[in-house]
């Protein structure tokens, strides 16, 4: 989402590079690039103007004026105050002293409420909870209904005893059961079977409205939240500041949630909303897969937009998805020159599983000087060495060497693939798959 900022605040701190002094016409021309930088991301102005007048302020001071290297220590600015506009330190989520902790989320329609919720259960799940899904969203059509599909998909419990406006797969085009006494059952049932979570789904609107704020309040009050999450389309640009003060001053919330984040949208909303409304960022969504959910790192994340890349995600997500012992495994055989193709396409599962491979290089620090690169990143290309491999017999796997052309045709019929000339195919897959 932030590939064109990120490269314009690249390019403008790029010419400061060699100056060993710096002039305040340096810095104004420099900060004049920035600002044009971020409203044409769609940050908001005020934003903006405090953003600017903070590194200005800095800039031309004395931490700069006497550094051996000024230019670096611009960068080093730019970066704490982006820090800064983000939220600081890290949010973690608060939890009840007393279970259950009890988190609503709120938003407008379209913004992915209903998947978020699933991504976050999943995401709790993971970290050793127990959730429980409450389908308060009773007017979309097939709402509850998506609810419980997430929710199965998730691998969590669903409290839904209301279709909402559908009945069995039918619209039955008028509201059918109570959102608010659905809220407070729901908390009840999550209290006698032991749930230690309770994420409330509530209903959206296409636009803010007194009926929306209404019911998300009555549902607030019912169930005294330890958390009331604002779920925010990243890709609204402007909007998204008159509508996260709406809901602030109509519903009230402790946090935000940012989805879409994997959009081609400016991105203005990451850079607006906490600044503005004084919340804090607590989790990013950043594709469609349940998996593709994390806690929002201010740090990471401007590290990110600077071009720094963000070593620390790309390592947590590979200790994930990574067996140490069998990483170690594979290692010693790699030094040995015993690695066989079982062991890659177990290593190979492994790093498909963290995500598109054009991502997870754009985590790496310089990323953004290779994007065309990054862009042309094949991931299906795996995916066929893949197949080819599973296409092969175990003795095949352990021992290359004695494919002939009839195995190779074999493999080539059961993998979809055109059959190879010569035994070296599967080398150059695997160095290109690596």
């Amino acid at each position: 989402m932030f590939e064109s900022l990120s490269d314009r605040l690249t390019d403008a701190l790029a010419g400061l590079r060699g100056k060993g002094r710096l002039s305040d016409a340096d810095i104004d021309a420099t900060c004049r690039t920035i600002r044009l930088a971020l409203l044409e991301a769609d940050v908001a102005l005020p934003v903006v103007r405090t953003f600017i007048t903070r590194i200005k302020e800095r800039a031309k001071g004395a931490e700069v004026s006497g550094a051996l290297n000024p230019a670096q220590q611009v960068v080093k600015i730019v970066n704490e105050e982006l820090i800064g506009i983000l939220g600081g330190e890290t949010r973690q989520l608060a939890f009840a002293k007393t279970p259950p902790t009890v988190v609503m989320l709120a938003g407008l329609q379209g913004a992915g409420k209903t998947t978020l919720a699933g991504k976050l259960a999943k995401w709790l799940k993971g970290q050793g909870h127990t959730p429980l899904l409450v389908a308060c969203d009773l007017q979309r059509p097939g709402a509850v209904n998506q609810l419980q599909v997430v929710g199965e998909r998730a691998g969590v419990s669903v409290y839904a005893p209301h279709p909402g406006t559908a009945d069995g797969g039918l619209e039955v085009g008028s509201l059918v059961g109570d959102p608010v006494a659905v809220a407070r059952d729901g908390l009840a049932h999550a209290k006698a079977q032991h749930f230690d979570v309770v994420l409330v789904d509530t209903a959206g609107r296409l636009g803010i409205d007194a009926e929306l704020m209404d019911q998300a309040a009555r549902i607030r009050d019912a169930v005294d939240p330890d958390e009331v999450l604002f779920v925010l389309d990243a890709m609204i640009g402007q909007d998204a500041v008159s509508t996260a003060e709406a809901f602030r001053e109509g519903v009230g919330f402790t946090g935000v949630v940012l989805t879409k984040l994997d959009g081609d949208a400016r991105g203005g909303a990451a850079l607006s909303v906490r600044e503005i409304t004084g919340t804090p960022i607590l989790f990013a969504s950043t594709g469609e897969k349940l998996e593709d959910f994390d806690v929002f790192h201010p740090d990471r994340m401007a590290s990110r937009i600077l071009g720094m890349g963000d070593l620390l995600s790309l390592i947590e997500q590979a200790e994930q998805h990574f067996d140490a012992e069998q990483s170690l495994a594979a290692a010693e055989k790699i030094t040995s020159g015993e690695l066989t193709l079982e062991d890659f396409l177990e290593q190979m599962l492994a790093i498909r599983k963290m995500g598109p491979i054009g991502n997870l290089l754009g985590m790496l620090p310089g990323a953004g000087q290779m994007k065309d690169a990054l862009a042309a990143v094949d991931d299906k290309q795996l995916d066929r060495v893949q197949a080819i491999i599973r296409g092969m017999t175990p003795a095949e796997r352990a021992d290359p060497k004695i494919i002939n052309a009839s195995r190779r045709l074999r493999i080539a019929n059961g993998s979809g693939s055109r059959c190879p000339r010569s035994t070296s195919w599967w080398t150059a897959s695997s160095r290109r798959a690596r």
